[in-house]
């Protein structure tokens, strides 16, 4: 008895040793938190620091959000161009911290941010093939890294807020304030007019080649495990091919009706699927349109046999009943970052496969 109690005390050491060399990791929306917890699979979850069905843009971390990206080995996000606030976070919260903006990996493909109502100056082409973007974006860095150390200061102030007035009941109604405190903020006017299109996780291809990145970034933090991050990603990846097909067979019946999503967040999953919309209400999720956008909005409707118009299930539909006014188009529900799915591995095949569904029943 006495030889097999260090035995198993030596064992349960090695684990908890084992266990302890496992990254901690942060992600910034539910959609990057599946690709990650596709890779991670058994061996850890990421943990979640912009809270679904909330906007990306602009947001305010609670306390717990904010402890775990303080305690993050690793942060996985997708840009600075979906969340400008969040640079200036990890600079101040985690310093030290290895973060991986997605949008910037080798592979990734990148639309520029589409102009006007009706998209018709917008070229479809990818940034990557023509070798521009990234000049682009680094000629814009140091601008957008002088606004986000103006903010800095603010939104430190607000991680130091009791946890108490953070709970979940609360804070759907501070979000909503943050909102229309940001409704017409130049910096989301900005992020919705010029440079690059941040949504691009809505491209299964771009999907493949972020698993890819995740897990070469788990395996050199932790190398005792790389082989299972690797399985994990190629996976992935058979199931990101799997769900290509899928998606296409909903569309195919659909594919000469004319659509109008509520603000333009799609372009990435519109050129994977070769499926274009007609138009946006909104520029942004934080920017409200004018009455002659609504204009053009509602000229399309009319001219173009526009059959579906659709909202988000987090943002006002009455934009969308406005458009519809007059026009025997029908409605219907687009979810670009899975606001009503379960969170983990299954939540971007679900996200993309809901899309799809949703153009299909209302179209």
């Amino acid at each position: 008895m006495k030889a097999v109690l260090p035995l198993f005390l030596s064992s349960l050491a090695c684990a908890s040793l084992a266990q302890a060399d496992q990254p901690s990791v942060a992600v910034d929306i539910a959609p990057v938190h599946s690709l990650v917890s596709q890779v991670m699979g058994d061996l850890g979850s990421p943990d979640l620091i912009i809270s679904q069905g909330a906007s990306p843009h602009g947001y305010s971390l609670r306390p717990s959000e904010a402890q775990a990206l303080q305690n993050a080995d690793i942060v996985f996000w997708v840009s600075r161009r979906l969340a400008p606030w969040l640079d200036s976070a990890i600079e101040t919260l985690a310093p030290d911290t290895t973060q991986i903006e997605l949008l910037e990996v080798s592979g990734t493909s990148e639309l520029m941010q589409r102009e006007g109502a009706l998209f018709e100056a917008h070229d479809h082409g990818h940034g990557e093939e023509d070798g521009e973007h990234h000049d682009e974006h680094d000629a814009e860095e140091g601008e957008h890294h002088d606004e986000h150390d103006a903010e800095t200061d603010e939104h430190h102030d607000e991680h130091g807020d009791d946890e108490g007035e953070h709970k979940d009941d609360e804070h759907d109604g501070e979000h909503d304030s943050a909102e229309d405190e940001h409704h017409d903020d130049d910096e989301h006017d900005e992020h919705a007019h010029s440079g690059v299109d941040p949504h691009a996780w809505l491209d299964p291809a771009n999907a493949a080649v972020w698993l890819d990145a995740i897990a070469a970034q788990l395996s050199e933090f932790d190398p005792a495990n790389a082989d299972t991050y690797t399985a994990n990603a190629e996976a992935g990846k058979v199931r990101l091919e799997q769900l290509k097909g899928e998606v296409s067979e909903i569309l195919d019946p659909v594919r000469d009706k004319h659509f109008i999503v509520f603000h333009d967040a799609y372009q990435y999953f519109e050129t994977a699927f070769d499926f274009p919309a007609s138009g946006a209400i909104s520029i942004g999720d934080a920017t409200q349109p004018g009455p002659a956008r609504i204009q053009e909005i509602q000229d399309r409707v009319a001219d173009a046999g526009v059959t579906c118009v659709l909202s988000e299930p987090q943002f006002n539909p009455g934009l969308v009943e406005t458009v519809l006014d007059g026009s025997k188009a029908g409605s219907g529900v687009m979810d670009p970052q899975g606001f009503n799915l379960e969170l983990g591995s299954e939540l971007y095949p679900a996200l993309l496969l809901g899309l799809a569904e949703s153009l299909a029943d209302c179209l």
